[in-house]
Order: C-alpha cells, then structure tokens, then sequence
C-alpha cells in the first residue's frame, strides 16, 4: 500500500506540470482552433532562462538566499517567455489565420523546431545541472516520502491553475476571451480587440509554460534543449483526455494522466513478468491518446457533438 500511495503522490506531482502546459495548449485551442506544438518549447527557454539566472545571481552576489534566487528567476522567466509567445503568434501564426488549418499545424511543428535548434545553438547541445535551490531531505507522512520541491510543485500549480480559472470565469479579459472564442465578429462589434485578446492568451499560457519549466528544472536538476518535447506532446494528450478548449478538462486530464503514467512505470514490470521495464512509461500517455480519440474524441469534459445538434 505504501508504493501504491507513492506512485499516486508522485503522478499528481508529474500531473500538476503537465495541467500547467495542457492549459496553454487548450486556452489557445479554445480561442484560435490551433495546437501550438511549440508550447513545450516555451517550457524549456523558461528553465534555460531561470538557469541562467540562478547561474548568475549565484556568481555575483554568493550569499543571496534560495527563495530569493526563485523568485528571480520567476520575475524574470516569466516575461521573456510572455514576450517570446507573443512574438511567435504575431510574427508565425497570425499571417496565416485564414489560412488552412494544416498550414498552422506545420508552422506550430516547424517553430518547435526552430526554437530548439536556436537554443542548442546558443547553449549548446550537452544537457547543463540546475543547482538545488531546495532542502533535499525528504518529509515523511504515512510512509509517502515528499521531497520539498515536490510539495512546492504541487502548491504553485495548483494556486497558478486556480487563479487561472478565477481570471476566465471571473475577470472582463476572461469574459473577452470567452466572447472571442465564442464568435470574433460579435465580440468584435462589442468592442473587444481579438487580436489583442489572442495575444494575451498567447501570453498567459507562456507564464504557465515558464513557471513549470523552472518547477521541472529544479525537480529533476537538469536543463536540456530537447527537454520540453516530451512533456509537450504529454500536455497535448492530457488536454485532449479532458477536452481540448475545456480549461477544467485540461486540469483533470493532466492529474489523470499523471496518475496513470506514474502507477505505470511502478507496476508494469510486474505486470509483464519483466519484459517491460518502467522507463517504457510514456506509452501510457500515447495509449491514453489513441484510446480516448477512438471512444471519445472531445475527451472527458469536453462536449459531443451530437449533445450540441
């Protein structure tokens, strides 16, 4: 029981990140009727750049406490990815709004492409050591070890997720949002700027994007051009098994996600008598995919078609 409850409290961990990115994916979807591949890059410079300045901080002023150092990296991290989305939907996606939609789909794919090269470029392709910014010693509670920066995993994106919920459903720009989801035209005749709107969302998922880089960095302590790939395309089926467009369903759809692949890579080598080890756990999540796309493809929150007609 011990183990199962581990694997659990570890899947929300790991679930918590990939909510985090799945609400980037999903609010762009909802707005834009785009799967912006390359949010999972966004994830990477945002650990890139908090590395960087953690890195610099440390060597300028050494006595300069953790808290402080994350806080920076925070301030910091989190515009330069929010100015680096807007950047790509103004200058990559915004040309082509008319355009097909498998002409979006390359351009997503190909920005992907072009971001990680340009970082391998600028920092080099050997995978760089984040330094531990927190206490290493695990806490103990009913024989679930909870290392320290899992624990700050778990409350900062679940009070990011929250706020993120409050903005929408609460705040003018979340109803603009819903309005320019809804229809542009009308939202524009109410006086709502779509492009503008479009832009902030772009932003907003970025800020998501940049925090669950740094919280990925400092859990695993490394940093590596490649490394918001395959969290990325994890966030896209989490947003997809909640219900593209649905912010909740892309909550729920990471923890689930999370959950599955963690109580996975515990149990599947028992399970198949050691033909597979735990480190064949991402075809959970591309299983997870295929499934919900055969049974039901507007995922667990999202609406049927049918129910709409």
């Amino acid at each position: 029981m011990d183990i199962f409850l581990q694997q659990i409290f570890n899947g929300l961990v790991l679930g918590s990140v990939y909510a985090m990115v799945a609400l980037g994916y999903t609010m762009v979807y909802g707005i834009l009727q785009l799967i912006n591949f390359a949010h999972g890059e966004v994830l990477m410079i945002g650990a890139m750049v908090s590395l960087l300045v953690v890195s610099v901080l440390q060597a300028a002023f050494p006595e300069l406490g953790n808290v402080w150092l994350i806080l920076a990296a925070v301030v910091i991290a989190v515009p330069a990815c929010m100015f680096l989305s807007a950047l790509i939907e103004r200058l990559a996606y915004r040309p082509l709004r008319n355009a097909p939609r498998l002409s979006l789909l390359i351009t997503a794919i190909g920005m992907s492409i072009v971001l990680q090269t340009l970082v391998m470029i600028i920092g080099g392709p050997n995978p760089k050591t984040f330094p531990d910014l927190m206490p290493t010693t695990p806490i103990e509670v009913a024989g679930v070890y909870m290392a320290p920066k899992q624990l700050l995993i778990l409350v900062v994106a679940a009070a990011m997720m929250a706020g993120l919920i409050v903005l929408i459903q609460k705040t003018i720009l979340g109803r603009a949002m819903r309005a320019v989801a809804e229809n542009p035209r009308m939202a524009t005749l109410m006086g709502v700027n779509p492009d503008r709107v479009r832009a902030l969302t772009f932003m907003l998922g970025a800020a998501l994007a940049a925090v669950a880089g740094l919280l990925v960095a400092m859990n695993y302590n490394i940093v590596h051009f490649t490394m918001g790939f395959m969290p990325g395309l994890k966030a896209f089926t989490a947003a997809v098994l909640g219900g593209i467009g649905n912010v909740p369903g892309a909550v729920l759809g990471g923890l689930l996600l999370g959950i599955l692949e963690s109580l996975g890579a515990g149990y599947i080598e028992d399970f198949t008598g050691g033909f597979l080890g735990s480190h064949y756990q991402d075809i959970f999540a591309f299983a997870v995919l295929i499934l919900v796309l055969l049974v039901r493809p507007s995922g667990l929150l999202g609406e049927r078609v049918a129910d709409r007609a």
